[in-house]
């Protein structure tokens, strides 16, 4: 990223406050480029510049959706799906870098980094498609639970094989710069059209600070040694995550790069992704991006016509009556771990959440679950608080509760397990095993 963003006529939209307030918003991150190498700039200034940032990026969020609805725009829940994603997750993940590292030069670096690129590639792609100037990039995602299976799939294979405590920054991302980093590419394919290829993008410490210390290094630099490691580590990673698509067994490697930024870039522009994720590994940003658009299935809904007419409507109706399915509430201080379990489990079960003790009382009180899956380390009122709240209360004593637990060692396990709940799970199994275990519970009491 060049010390400046340079507002250029292809950013112009055609719709005037749009395009306005675009400026406005290259002109604040301008302002804050400036202040990265101004020594005597303090972290006040800093931190009221990434507030004004902020503040402006959602006003204009909220004006950009008023005036998708005024013109029924047909992608205007993608586009503002992909807002709440940067209001909700990627913005807020990269404001507590900046706090947690009191806005050090290389968190503001981040900051800029992925809000400039992020800026530009929406404004050239999802703003341009609403004004029918192209197409959103957005449009071909995989399936809601493939999604959640891949992320929390990453999110494991993280903490199993780099022992790193990531988040996700952004399940958008696009290709944003986040300082200096190393793009390696991969593509699989059976002697078939169909393609699978796979973006890993890390930002150099990562590699340093997990393959360069296994390999004993002290080196503040990438070199060769480590770049072929990081090579095979990558390769292993891939084929864990490729294992929750049976359709791709018979894949091989037909192609591998090292990439430029400019090369990632070009890729991105090509074509769509049908996942990508950002993330924070606490040891800097990894991004997994993976484009295989022959894995989307037709979603397309049934053409009714005279022959089909009374079948169709039999089957829609049968499709939408009430359901006999267990009811769980998810129980959880966060707001990431409620989404992900409810996305996990929605389709089988009957799913609501609760992010505190008292709201989880109140909504045992209004509808009683079947199934509570209990954080153990919430603050202020824990896990161990909040059962024996439930079990105070005669009508909920016999509710079962499992324990979500992140950590895993044997005084964890004991502590919790004293309790006598109906079992425990960790937080980064594997999706499957996580609805395996459930299944399993509820097949247990039949």
């Amino acid at each position: 990223m060049g010390n400046r963003l340079v507002w250029q006529d292809r950013y112009n939209i055609g719709v005037d406050f749009i395009d306005k307030e675009h400026k406005k918003l290259f002109s604040i991150m301008n302002r804050l480029l400036s202040f990265i190498d101004q020594e005597d700039k303090s972290q006040w200034v800093c931190q009221e510049g990434v507030k004004y940032f902020k503040g402006h990026a959602l006003k204009h969020f909220s004006e950009e959706e008023a005036y998708m609805a005024s013109i029924d725009y047909i992608g205007y829940e993608t586009h503002r799906r992909l807002h709440d994603n940067f209001r909700r997750k990627t913005l807020p993940a990269l404001e507590e870098e900046l706090r947690l590292t009191e806005y050090s030069k290389e968190s503001v670096s981040h900051f800029l980094g992925v809000c400039a690129g992020w800026l530009i590639g929406h404004t050239l792609t999802e703003d341009r498609a609403m004004t029918g100037q192209g197409q959103s990039k957005w449009s071909g995602l995989l399936p809601d639970e493939e999604q959640m299976a891949m992320k929390h799939t990453i999110l494991s294979l993280l903490s199993d094989m780099f022992q790193l405590n990531a988040r996700v920054i952004s399940e958008c991302y696009g290709g944003e710069r986040f300082g200096n980093g190393i793009y390696y590419r991969l593509v699989y394919g059976a002697g078939k059209e169909e393609k699978w290829e796979v973006l890993l993008s890390f930002e150099e410490r990562v590699i340093i600070n997990t393959i360069g210390k296994i390999m004993g290094g002290k080196s503040s630099k990438v070199n060769v040694m480590i770049v072929n490691a990081t090579r095979y580590a990558a390769r292993q990673f891939v084929d864990r995550i490729r294992n929750l698509f049976p359709s791709t067994e018979e894949y091989e490697i037909q192609e591998e790069n090292l990439l430029s930024y400019e090369q990632l870039q070009k890729v991105f522009a090509r074509q769509q992704p049908q996942f990508s994720l950002l993330f924070d590994t606490g040891e800097g940003y990894f991004a997994y991006s993976a484009f295989a658009p022959h894995l989307i299935k037709d979603k397309t809904a049934v053409k009714i016509d005279t022959a089909n007419a009374m079948t169709e409507i039999k089957k829609y109706i049968g499709n939408n009556e009430p359901t006999n399915r267990k009811k769980v509430l998810v129980v959880d201080d966060s707001s990431v771990m409620r989404q992900a379990m409810k996305d996990l489990l929605q389709n089988e079960y009957q799913v609501s959440d609760a992010e505190s003790g008292l709201a989880a009382i109140r909504c045992i009180t209004l509808d009683k679950p079947d199934l509570i899956l209990l954080d153990y380390e919430m603050p202020v009122c824990d896990g161990k608080q909040v059962l024996q709240m439930i079990r105070a209360e005669k009508e909920f004593a016999d509710l079962p509760v499992i324990f979500l637990t992140g950590r895993g060692d044997l005084e964890t396990v004991r502590a919790v397990m004293s309790l006598k709940p109906a079992g425990y799970l960790l937080k980064n199994l594997r999706p499957d095993d996580i609805k395996k275990t459930i299944y399993d519970f509820f097949a247990g009491r039949k």
